[in-house]
């Protein structure tokens, strides 16, 4: 990587310059999300397994009409992604009471929602990444009210289709979280998800019989891998034989 230039290093990503203006190259490493594991150790395989899947989900994703920022993998760690003016939030959609609202409303664990909901977090780590609202992102310029209704149908699509597709290999989506940025094609533009969908970004229940061996768990003694490499093995990424990415 010494001859690419760092253009951002995100706690479990490193992004480079690409070969054009229009792109950029996302480098997936092998470090624990922070609050997953204490500590400075590594988890090996699981940015290769970050990779892979991300590349599934969104690759899926554009053929259903949904927008990405992905153009292709580049290898086992790196994949090619467009450029994009990123919006300073985080969104969340919730299907059933996961750990936060749990807590936050009183809510029994794994209780159906009503319908999925929407929530905004503004990506701040010293202010710990607070929850926001519709007021708080049009008063301060974080999304005006014309890319909230780009953001909100864009939402609701990806939340449809990864539910089903979690459902078909025995996983429940009870949440998950997406970026969004703006990707412009000579004068014109259009929203896309960006960053990541893989098990560090959704919250999955095992139908199966296998609780919530979500990466969120780690610190209850859940190894970080174990949700990755299960999701890839469903979803027909790794075969049996090939379980141990390095």
């Amino acid at each position: 990587m010494a001859h690419r230039k760092l253009f951002y290093k995100g706690a479990t990503k490193s992004i480079y310059e690409g070969e054009t203006g229009e792109t950029l190259v996302m480098h997936f490493r092998d470090d624990p999300t922070p609050g997953q594991a204490a500590g400075s150790h590594t988890i090996k395989g699981k940015g290769v397994l970050n990779n892979r899947i991300s590349e599934f989900i969104m690759s899926r994703l554009s053929a259903v009409g949904i927008s990405t920022h992905l153009v292709s993998r580049l290898n086992m760690r790196e994949q090619v992604i467009r450029t994009a003016d990123v919006f300073s939030m985080r969104i969340v959609i919730r299907n059933t009471a996961g750990p936060e609202l749990q807590k936050r409303l009183g809510l029994e664990e794994n209780q159906r929602l009503p319908r999925p909901l929407i929530e905004f977090y503004l990506k701040d780590d010293k202010l710990g990444n607070p929850l926001v609202t519709e007021d708080h992102l049009n008063a301060f310029g974080w999304a005006t009210p014309m890319d909230l209704d780009e953001i909100y149908p864009l939402a609701g699509r990806t939340n449809d289709f990864l539910f089903g597709m979690m459902a078909g290999v025995g996983f429940t989506l009870v949440e998950f979280s997406m970026e969004v940025g703006r990707v412009w094609d000579d004068d014109f533009s259009r929203m896309v998800i960006i960053d990541e969908l893989n098990p560090d970004v959704l919250l999955l229940r095992d139908d199966r019989g296998g609780g919530n061996p979500s990466a969120e768990d780690a610190a209850d003694g859940i190894e970080l891998e174990d949700i990755h490499t299960e999701l890839a093995l469903r979803l027909g990424i790794l075969a049996p034989s090939n379980s141990k990415p390095g």
